[in-house]
């Protein structure tokens, strides 16, 4: 049915370089038109709301460990009342298409700003504003020193061309796209869920390897760990503070003064247990770097591991043949050399051994997910010999390879996925595409799908940068 997608018989130019031609029958308004700005507070007892990227506006919560959990004030009186339909944009992160309609009557943060939006279907509303086409417009109704640091301006914004079709168009629109993205959101669950035992396959492999070595023969002895049983009888058994030169985070020194460009490691850009940068990555200039104040430049074969926020557990090893530098959401495992690995020691921190006693630390502090470096120094953890470590690391690489390329291909094919339902929706609300008739064709289906969360969510916030950025 997407495939037979026709565009509109007649179109007029839209005045703008990103929306281009519109179909000729459809309003274009500035966006003041069609917003009148709310400023209710006082409201502590409503529900509190938050905004992400890739959700929109959603009742906030305060357990679940997948979400960023800013510091929230005893008192929050002076939070923005948000009405159910109203439209809910994080000032700081326009430009990514932070905004959406509030699902219910709750209270946004204060630097949030909230509108009435008179849309005959707020649903098309939303799903226009935060389409690829409006990422441009706020973008340029935006002012910063820096993309990180831009900030929407009202005067800007009131200038942005919004396009508005018909009303029963509007809905046939948003009923279409309904559609389309519940037999995506299908198609990428399916892929989540091989990765996910993918992944546990390598979990039992690694765990396997770092607890009990790779010959069968040899005999075992009391780990003293009660959760861990028996080990290896030439494993040592210690803490992990024990076996680096030096465990810190990203705050201590003041940055160098150097010139140029500066490349920030992020969590998220591992391939294969290795930090790598790539050409995407974000970069900061000497003197927005200098901003950061502290930070702390990791070397080759040290291990990186995130200590704040959902991420908190994920490492590995930094690969990079010059200095980089991480902010404070990172701490640093600089190896003794002499006695353990630096592909080991990853090993093992992506092991059961390890994560199981994170995880434990971290719900200790449900409000806010992280470890402290002391908690971190004092995690348990077994080794063998060098040879031996050095012996795993490679059977490990070689046993883990195929998985590997088996997430690697289906992570593109989600990531293709999503780049295609992204365009697909820049085309139909902005015109591109005439869905009228397919909408009017399509069954009636049962309670449409619960999604999942998204996987890589990026939760917008005041301190978003701090935990994705490290």
């Amino acid at each position: 049915m997407i495939a037979d997608l026709k565009p509109y018989t007649e179109y007029k130019d839209s005045g703008s370089r990103w929306l281009q031609n519109v179909p000729a029958h459809w309003e274009v308004r500035k966006l003041r038109t069609l917003i009148r700005r709310q400023n209710g507070r006082n409201r502590p007892e409503l529900p509190l709301l938050s905004v992400a990227r890739e959700k929109g506006v959603f009742v906030r919560s305060l357990t679940d460990a997948g979400e960023n959990h800013n510091v929230i004030p005893e008192d929050l009186s002076n939070y923005k009342v948000a009405l159910i339909g109203n439209l809910v944009i994080n000032k700081m992160k326009a430009w990514q298409g932070s905004m959406g309609i509030a699902p219910c009557d709750g209270i946004v943060s204060p630097a949030y700003f909230v509108f009435d939006f008179d849309i005959a279907d707020r649903a098309f509303g939303q799903a226009l504003l935060r389409s690829k086409p409006y990422v441009s417009h706020f973008g340029q109704a935006s002012d910063g020193v820096r993309v990180g640091q831009w900030d929407l301006t009202i005067a800007g914004m009131r200038q942005i061309p919004v396009l508005v079709p018909p009303p029963a168009e509007q809905a046939a629109i948003v009923r279409f796209l309904d559609w389309a993205n519940r037999r995506l959101e299908r198609a990428i669950r399916a892929k989540r869920r091989v990765i996910a035992l993918l992944n546990e396959q390598k979990q039992v492999i690694i765990h396997r390897a770092v607890t009990r070595g790779l010959d069968p023969s040899v005999p075992l002895k009391p780990s003293g760990i009660p959760w861990l049983g028996d080990i290896p009888q030439n494993f040592k058994r210690t803490k992990l503070g024990r076996v680096c030169v030096s465990i810190r985070d990203g705050t201590h020194n003041p940055p160098p003064a150097l010139p140029g460009i500066h490349r920030l490691l992020s969590v998220r850009n591992v391939v294969n247990g290795h930090f790598v940068v790539r050409d995407d990555d974000r970069t900061m200039t000497s003197s927005a770097f200098a901003e950061l104040q502290r930070s702390y430049t990791v070397r080759r074969g040290d291990v990186v591991i995130a200590i704040v926020g959902a991420t908190t557990g994920k490492s590995a090893v930094v690969g990079e043949m010059r200095d980089v530098t991480v902010q404070r959401s990172l701490a640093i495992l600089r190896p003794n050399s002499m006695l353990i690995d630096s592909g080991f020691l990853n090993l093992l921190i992506s092991s059961r051994v390890v994560q199981s006693q994170i995880k434990q630390i971290m719900d200790k502090y449900a409000a806010q997910p992280g470890i402290y470096l002391n908690e971190l120094s004092g995690l348990q953890m077994v080794y063998p010999s060098m040879t031996e470590q050095a012996s795993i690391v490679a059977h490990v690489r070689d046993a883990t390879g195929p998985l590997n390329t088996a997430i690697s291909r289906l992570e593109r094919e989600i990531d293709l996925l999503r780049e295609y339902r992204t365009r697909l929706i820049a085309d139909v609300v902005t015109g591109k595409l005439d869905v009228r008739e397919a909408a009017a064709q399509l069954p009636e289906e049962p309670t449409p799908d619960t999604p999942e969360e998204d996987a890589d969510l990026i939760i917008d916030s005041e301190a978003a940068d701090e935990e994705l950025a490290v």
